[in-house]
């Protein structure tokens, strides 16, 4: 009898913690703000991926600001990102 109760008890906690991890777990990606591309804004070599013909990803930006080079940013604030260039934006620029 003892041993039943203990198995119950035990699946009880089980179930009770896996809930309150899964809430963590939900709350943690809520907290994440949504993200976008955004090109023009990068410095030379800080770019997040792909930077036009000859490049492959992350850091291959070889100019300030290159228009085919993008950086994540919270999503909402791309073209109001102010750059020598002009302000950032949504798709590659020439």
């Amino acid at each position: 009898m003892h041993k039943t109760h203990a198995t119950i008890a035990a699946t009880l906690a089980m179930a009770v913690a896996g809930t309150a991890l899964a809430a963590a777990a939900s709350a943690s990606a809520q907290t994440k703000p949504a993200m976008e591309k955004c090109y023009g804004v990068a410095k030379a070599g800080k770019n997040d991926c792909k930077a036009g013909a000859g490049t492959s990803c992350a850091g291959t930006s070889k100019v300030d600001y290159q228009g085919n080079a993008w950086k994540l940013v919270k999503a909402g604030t791309c073209t109001t990102i102010k750059t020598p260039k002009g302000p950032g934006s949504l798709s590659p620029k020439a």
